[in-house]
């Protein structure tokens, strides 16, 4: 260990964005994932791993890699207000809302500012974790990669324009194996097909190049990208990338004598990290236009910082928003009030001290709760709890034991988003086949969207093969401990 050595079995940790149960269990059935089914037959399966909120993937990578919700990891979402700085920070939501705010400015906070400005400089990252223990890692392919070594990296001369860094250049801390895009290659020979990270070809080919160089580190983490874009316009059910990923999938485990030998060698976990909601057909039915609800308020621009008279700002995260009050003349229940009339939102969430409220477009009355108190759920978190439980779908039981339905770990996780960063607030949530709209949001019609906290998005796959070990708890926020013990102990 003390010379920087891998452990005896490393693990490998294959992220694949949008991958769900079902359409994974309905590729497994029917034999079109050969190396899906092999680990799932060989190892544990399990189909309820919840993953944070809001549900996007800057989010959940940082909960992942950190084993922390937005209340401490700090990363609220992909669109967010920095009250402070009077600033909306946009990692790249579409094209029309990232040019309005600015390219520059968004090539920024994803390649710098979301690793070392925003994600909570106190806590640990599972790279950093391990390069304590003097153990190497490596990131493939994911805008989530803070370690423990300085690293320069260098924008292509036909891109700089686009960037803020001087020369284009920038010292981040990275893995000691990382892998980016243009910035970042394994292989030195590689060509990157896509600027800032890669297809799921090429992430394939990084990660088993560490393998034929019998160069993996104690945990490897690589994210296949592709299947999201697809699922916004094809669908949840859609299973045509899964099926590709799978032939890549095939091609790693093809680099050992068995597929068998493979699991005796490593570790091996597949994870989605979010599911996805269908979409309707029709503008008007299905896209919630925030703009029109608040029409009587002075609306903040997302291309220019906050005038003096605007009195709230929007940032929208697909399925879910926050809304911020800029200006104290403006009430939060007048806010609240116009949302409540709008039967398309199923929670309505604000903080007040220590307490938070939550009230529906859907159902009448509220609940008030906060962390500490005589209720116990699941996860073993104890809640202060009282009023309406059927807003978030919670059922307690007569020993006072808390169950989630709808809204897996719906407590925490509310509570995360709304601690995650400064400003008066408010949380939309949007129901199933419905999507916000504000400033050149991008939407996603006859299609598929995500950032809810409804079930549909929130409960992804996990495939372990190669342990019997099992995690304590089926959360993302759990995985990061449980990897490190599983690499202490072999």
């Amino acid at each position: 260990m003390k010379n920087n050595k891998p452990s005896k079995k490393p693990v490998i940790l294959l992220n694949i964005d949008s991958l769900m149960p079902q359409a994974l269990e309905i590729a497994v059935q029917t034999d079109q994932t050969p190396a899906l089914k092999f680990l799932m037959e060989n190892g544990m399966y399990f189909s309820n791993m919840v993953t944070s909120f809001p549900t996007m993937s800057v989010t959940i990578d940082s909960s992942l890699l950190t084993g922390t919700y937005p209340d401490q990891h700090r990363i609220p979402g992909l669109h967010w207000f920095d009250t402070r700085n009077l600033q909306f920070i946009n990692y790249g939501t579409g094209l029309r809302e990232t040019f309005r705010i600015g390219w520059r400015q968004s090539v920024h906070n994803m390649l710098y500012r979301l690793n070392h400005e925003h994600l909570g400089a106190n806590i640990t990252t599972i790279y950093e974790e391990l390069g304590k223990k003097k153990l190497h890692s490596a990131s493939i392919n994911s805008f989530v990669y803070r370690g423990n070594k300085p690293q320069k990296l260098k924008t292509p001369k036909t891109l700089r324009a686009f960037t803020e860094f001087e020369n284009g250049e920038w010292t981040a801390q990275v893995p000691p194996i990382f892998s980016l895009g243009t910035f970042s290659k394994i292989r030195q020979r590689g060509v990157p097909t896509q600027i800032a990270a890669g297809n799921y070809k090429y992430t394939a080919k990084e990660l088993r190049y560490l393998i034929r160089k019998n160069k993996l580190p104690s945990f490897t983490f690589c994210i296949f990208q592709d299947m999201d874009a697809r699922i916004h316009f094809k669908g949840p059910t859609d299973i045509k990338l899964i099926k590709k990923i799978d032939k890549e999938i095939q091609k790693i485990l093809n680099m050992y004598p068995s597929w068998e030998k493979a699991l005796e060698k490593n570790i091996w976990m597949v994870i989605g990290d979010n599911g996805h909601a269908a979409t309707g057909t029709s503008y008007r039915k299905c896209i919630i236009d925030l703009r029109k609800i608040f029409k009587q308020f002075r609306i903040a621009q997302i291309q220019r910082r906050p005038k003096s008279k605007d009195q709230i700002a929007i940032c929208v995260n697909q399925r879910m928003a926050y809304i911020y009050l800029l200006n104290q003349s403006v009430s939060i229940r007048k806010l609240i009030e116009l949302l409540r009339k709008e039967s398309r939102v199923d929670i309505i969430a604000w903080k007040n001290g220590e307490n938070i409220h939550v009230v529906s477009g859907i159902k009448d009355g509220m609940i008030t709760y906060r962390a500490g108190g005589l209720y116990t759920d699941i996860y073993n978190q104890n809640w202060s709890i009282e009023g309406q439980l059927d807003l978030l779908d919670l059922t307690l039981t007569n020993n006072q034991y808390l169950s989630y339905g709808d809204y897996p770990d719906a407590l925490a996780r509310l509570s995360g988003a709304l601690h995650s960063h400064e400003g008066n607030f408010i949380i939309v949530n949007a129901k199933p086949g419905y999507e916000f709209k504000a400033q050149s949001t991008p939407f996603h019609l006859s299609g598929a969207a995500h950032g809810s906290l409804h079930r549909q998005e929130s409960l992804v796959p996990l495939i372990i093969a190669g342990t019997k070990e099992k995690p304590p708890y089926r959360r993302f926020v759990d995985m990061k401990n449980y990897i490190i013990k599983l690499i202490d102990s072999n």
